[in-house]
């Protein structure tokens, strides 16, 4: 038997105007044997238009996304737009209250869990609402992220990848549109547990962020959601045009992230970056060193790129173990656009 969600909340859907509210997860744990996680749910309809799902807090330690939407929730008149956006800036609330990446509760990465499983954890809960309960409602999916606290990135928009060529185009189109300093094509290593991979295959457009990271609050990227957020809404026809009209239809030069594109610590020690985010970078060059403190003694142990391209992403704690990503290089995409 397919289980269902046992979520719960007050809200209506269909209904117009501005709800704010929660959608409550039963959570049975030591402290309270019958609790929920509320996790904040706002929906703004006004007749005909589009559904958008718009999310944040997938990642507990990605802020501006969250900053942005609460924004949103409370600017916002109803009678301003033609649709209905469904908003959702903490979804992964018990990572976005503890600061971190996963789930204090189960300890695992929302983002590594979907479809999700309505008997498994409340991670696993939640992806599966997302997934059987949300998605369903959309048309359009806008994923918030920044590098969290592990990575320091260049202010983008993120491409997920569609079979359907047709599919793909409105994927671009979404993204180009948002306005980002720069548009990078991310597969996520080709993992299909991911929010956005999710919702291709539910025949959403989607669009990702990737903002900055560091785990702080980045002005400018601040600045790029607010106006990207704004500018989404008004392509899809949610929003009147802004006072400088649509946005730009001319696309960008697009990047993407392939295999080669990670530079990878091989040591325990302390990482040193050779070059800044957005320095043109070449196969062969020296990506940084590993410095080894408690043994002076020893020579730095020197990482390599193994493409060409620009630094997109730089490591944010100094300490490294192997396998820790230092460094990532986008390169100009090399695959047919629709």
């Amino acid at each position: 038997m397919k289980l269902v969600s046992t979520a719960s909340t007050d809200i209506d859907f269909e209904k117009d105007g501005k709800q704010i509210g929660f959608v409550n997860l039963p959570l049975s744990v030591h402290e309270d044997a019958w609790g929920v996680v509320p996790i904040p749910l706002t929906v703004i309809k006004n007749g005909k238009g589009p559904t958008i799902l718009l999310q944040g807090g997938n990642h507990g330690d990605e802020y501006e996304g969250p900053i942005a939407l609460g924004e949103l929730i409370r600017d916002l008149d109803p009678a301003s737009i033609a649709g209905r956006l469904i908003i959702v800036p903490a979804i992964n609330l018990p990572a976005v209250v503890a600061g971190r990446r996963t789930s204090p509760v189960d300890d695992l990465n929302l983002n590594r869990v979907f479809p999700g499983d309505h008997g498994g954890t409340i991670t696993a809960q939640i992806a599966a609402y997302i997934s059987d309960v949300l998605f369903p409602m959309a048309d359009v999916f806008v994923d918030l992220h920044s590098g969290g606290s592990s990575s320091v990135n260049v202010p983008s928009a993120a491409i997920e990848p569609a079979a359907d060529p047709a599919h793909f185009k409105r994927n671009i189109d979404a993204v180009v549109a948002f306005g980002a300093p720069m548009v990078v094509v991310i597969s996520n290593r080709g993992d299909p547990r991911t929010s956005t991979a999710t919702a291709v295959r539910a025949g959403l457009t989607v669009v990702g962020t990737e903002l900055a990271g560091g785990g702080g609050v980045s002005v400018e990227a601040l600045a790029v959601v607010r106006r990207g957020l704004r500018n989404l809404l008004a392509h899809f026809g949610v929003l009147p045009p802004g006072k400088d009209g649509p946005p730009s239809i001319t696309r960008p030069d697009i990047y993407e992230i392939t295999p080669d594109a990670y530079v990878l610590a091989t040591e325990t020690g302390v990482f040193e970056p050779l070059h800044l985010n957005g320095v043109e970078v070449h196969a062969g060059e020296p990506a940084g060193r590993i410095h080894f403190l408690a043994n002076p003694g020893r020579a730095p142990e020197t990482l390599y790129y193994r493409a060409d391209g620009i630094v997109y992403v730089r490591r944010q704690p100094g300490q490294v173990r192997p396998g820790n990503v230092c460094m990532v290089v986008a390169t100009p995409y090399r695959g047919q656009l629709p």
